[in-house]
């Protein structure tokens, strides 16, 4: 007879432990968020405190940094940008050192034309230097329509014409001296073509031709009017003046030169990039020196010049005329001019010969520059500081 085991109603060991195991990771999962969620609450604190601590340091850093940065460019703006190589210059007042011996700091180079120079202001125009075959007047207009016709400056009538430059010039002149209460300025004249200058030429020397002949006729004409082509008149960069009040008659009849306007503007003209072109002794000014030698002009002209400030202000300063200060830069033709111990100007004067195009050496240092064809084989850059 066979026996039956009885099943066993006790919970098997293994199944014991199966469940408790459970039931401590149940537990442990439940548990554990209560325990760390403090400790990472700590962490996130301190590490946004540190973040802070770090942005704001950095900050610091960046205000001392910028401040510095701020500091030096005022430094830099506040010292010459000159080579401590340089001759030594005055601290006051005007002052011009030669620098031949050195070449242009930072150099760099613009194609030009011939075109795009000749007509800047420093175009020699005289009894032996005519004005060149390629030259053009299309550029000169009417000094009233420039301006705008608002009556700032009184001319003669709208034919009276000048290249821009030099009615801007004038312009900022006549507003300096209004500043002054000086004021009845009017242009008389200003651009002649080679036709009109013929037709000057022509009829002074029919009246001449009763005392002279030949040679002798044309020579003594160009005494009294320059031949076509070689006038000032011919440049579009110069102008007379006198003065004029239509509600006054009486300002027109003292002699220019002896005015308080004419004295202001021969003394201050070269401010403004202008020069009185045919000095004679005594006149305008009692200090005058005579240059009639230089400028084959003895005749009394009222007239002015356009050639820029730079070269206005080294005119002035050596009591040059055009002709003087051409041949000047000849024998210096690298120069930099102070004012009270800065640097105003720097000028060089470069050969180009009769070239079409060439190439303009420059310096990177400088504010702006300007170049003009001098009608003697070069180009003369004024570098303005």
């Amino acid at each position: 007879m066979s026996r039956k085991r009885k099943k066993s109603k006790a919970v098997p060991v293994v199944l014991i432990i199966t469940i408790l195991v459970a039931a401590l990771a149940v537990g442990c999962f439940l548990i554990k968020p209560m325990v760390t969620d403090p400790l990472r609450k700590a962490s996130a604190e301190e590490l946004a405190k540190q973040q802070n601590e770090i942005n704001q340091k950095n900050q610091e850093i960046m205000a001392e940094y910028n401040a510095t940065i701020l500091d030096l460019q005022n430094q830099q703006s506040a010292v010459e940008p000159t080579n401590p190589s340089w001759p030594e210059h005055k601290s006051e007042g005007w002052d011009i050192i030669d620098l031949t011996n050195y070449p242009l700091e930072n150099p760099t180079a613009v194609s030009a034309t011939r075109q795009d120079l000749m007509y800047n202001g420093m175009l020699l125009l005289n009894e032996w230097h005519s004005r060149p075959e390629d030259f053009n007047d299309s550029g000169v207009t009417s000094v009233g329509k420039h301006l705008g016709g608002n009556s700032k400056i009184q001319v003669k009538d709208y034919n009276v014409s000048l290249f821009p430059v030099a009615s801007d010039a004038l312009m900022e002149a006549l507003t300096a001296a209004k500043e002054e209460g000086l004021e009845h300025f009017i242009v008389e004249e200003g651009y002649r073509s080679w036709e009109t200058q013929n037709q000057y030429f022509q009829k002074r020397m029919e009246k001449l031709s009763t005392k002279y002949s030949g040679d002798a006729l044309i020579a003594a004409t160009k005494k009294e009017v320059n031949y076509p082509g070689t006038s000032e008149f011919n440049s579009g960069l110069s102008f007379t003046l006198r003065l004029y009040d239509k509600n006054n008659a009486e300002v027109a009849k003292p002699k220019y030169s002896t005015t308080e306007q004419g004295k202001w503007m021969n003394r201050n003209c070269w401010k403004y990039g202008l020069i009185f072109r045919f000095p004679l002794s005594a006149w305008p000014l009692e200090e005058t020196q005579d240059k009639s030698f230089k400028t084959g002009v003895s005749v009394s002209l009222n007239l002015y010049r356009y050639v820029g400030k730079g070269n206005a202000a080294v005119m002035h300063y050596y009591d040059f005329c055009m002709e003087d200060y051409i041949e000047y830069l000849q024998e210096h033709p690298h120069i930099a001019v102070f004012e009270d111990g800065v640097l105003k100007y720097e000028i060089y004067r470069q050969a180009v010969g009769d070239a079409d195009s060439f190439n303009v050496q420059l310096t990177r240092n400088a504010r702006s520059w300007t170049s003009s064809m001098d009608n003697m084989g070069a180009i003369i850059t004024v570098f303005d500081y």
